[in-house]
């Protein structure tokens, strides 16, 4: 069965009045940091990040926005006959409304070699998006050396481009291990990804080599540490596999507890012979989710 997108996968060309705002925006969005930014940008290296619309109302001709009021306002106030859009697939906009976030890691980085690829200078693109160039040069390779697994693992996540640095270092197999258990523990972080790096044995390091500049791990504490990780992550896909279940269980629970002590006769009986029970079970009751 295939996959139905959210999105047409290619943006197009609409015209600027043919879009109509979802939102009204403050008059005060245009006096804050985040409006100039993209106001410099657009100004420096054109749009890179396509605006999300509906699709076209076969009255009017328009599209209403989903996603991207203000670099609208900004093409707006530069006077740009047209923009790149993402259609959206669904009439339901309440839908795409709630799909919408801020851009992944990847996201980014593929914008970012678009404009690369069409020729902008990186000084010239690092002072649009208002970053260092080196940093601009590590998001721009920053799937350099990492397999289509890993990037399909980590493509809704923001993490620092430090991460891939460790992870190209190792073999495909262990990449997608590492990446599969960075995501499980909901730490995409550096640290993390180095502390694994630490903890992979020669043969599946690429060349064999490990981080310069570090100390030398002895055969021992690479053994150790090897272990706890796979214990670690086979410990993660158990959880992962049985949280649902577990969840379920939970709540037939607790349904069952509520009737029972809602019957007067248990109630009492259970004051007068198992009132610590009954206690626990209050507790059960009060539960109104998980986090609690």
């Amino acid at each position: 069965m295939s996959t139905l997108l959210a999105f047409l996968p290619k943006p197009i060309m609409i015209a600027v009045n043919a879009l109509l705002p979802s939102v009204k925006l403050d008059p005060k969005n245009k006096l804050i940091p985040k409006y100039r930014q993209i106001r410099e940008s657009i100004q420096e290296i054109g749009l890179i990040e396509p605006l999300s619309v509906s699709g076209v109302d076969k009255k009017t001709g328009h599209h209403l926005v989903l996603d991207g009021h203000l670099r609208l306002e900004v093409i707006k106030e530069l006077s740009i006959p047209e923009v790149p859009c993402l259609i959206a697939t669904d009439d339901e906009t309440f839908t795409y409304n709630n799909r919408i976030s801020r851009l992944s890691t990847i996201q980014e980085h593929l914008m970012i070699r678009r404009a690369v690829d069409r020729g902008i200078p990186p000084a010239k693109l690092a002072k649009g998006l208002s970053i260092d160039v080196t940093l601009l040069q590590k998001k721009s390779t920053l799937l350099d050396g990492i397999c289509e697994e890993v990037v399909a693992i980590l493509k809704d996540v923001n993490f620092s481009p430090e991460v891939p640095v460790a992870l190209r270092r190792m073999k495909p197999t262990r990449q997608i291990e590492c990446a599969e258990l960075m995501v499980s523990a909901n730490s995409v972080t550096a640290s993390y990804a180095r502390a694994l790096l630490a903890a992979t044995s020669p043969e599946l390091l690429v060349a064999g080599k490990r981080p310069l500049g570090r100390r030398a791990l002895s055969q021992e504490q690479l053994l150790r540490m090897e272990t706890e990780m796979s214990n670690l992550l086979a410990q993660y896909k158990i959880a992962e596999q049985s949280h649902g279940e577990d969840m379920l269980n939970l709540m037939l629970a607790r349904g069952y507890v509520v009737k029972m002590i809602d019957n007067e006769r248990v109630m009492h009986y259970m004051q007068k012979h198992y009132p610590e029970i009954l206690e626990e079970f209050a507790k059960l009751v009060e539960l109104t989710s998980i986090d609690a």
